[in-house]
């Protein structure tokens, strides 16, 4: 089973930075995954916002690519979400799912950011 742990900041100034991580642990497989950052604002759907491969190939939202940055560390199990000049707009819940190829899909807990001064 994949378990999956995000971590970071709950609290981030407007037009600074924001910075996840996400812990996997468990599973078989997992260089086969791609892991994505998801999020949830207040009283919306979920967006997705990017992914990427164990080699490290990357996907993002047409909306959020010139603000956001997804990265992996494969030595720690850990890929990480940077999204840059952040709004209150970008206040959610931000989740790390990791997706199995047979469409098998794992969730974090989710971790809540909030943007404020």
């Amino acid at each position: 089973q994949v378990q999956l742990q995000e971590s970071g900041p709950g609290l981030v100034k407007p037009s600074q930075t924001l910075s996840l991580t996400c812990t996997v642990s468990g599973g078989s497989a997992t260089t086969y995954y791609y892991w994505n950052w998801i999020r949830q604002p207040p009283g919306k759907g979920l967006e997705w916002m990017g992914g990427i491969t164990y080699s490290g190939s990357t996907g993002y939202s047409p909306s959020l690519k010139s603000r956001t940055s997804i990265s992996r560390d494969t030595s720690k199990n850990q890929f990480t979400l940077q999204v840059s000049s952040v709004t209150p707009e970008d206040t959610a819940v931000y989740y790390c799912v990791g997706v199995g190829p047979e469409t098998n899909d794992y969730w974090g807990q989710g971790t809540q950011v909030t943007v404020s001064s």
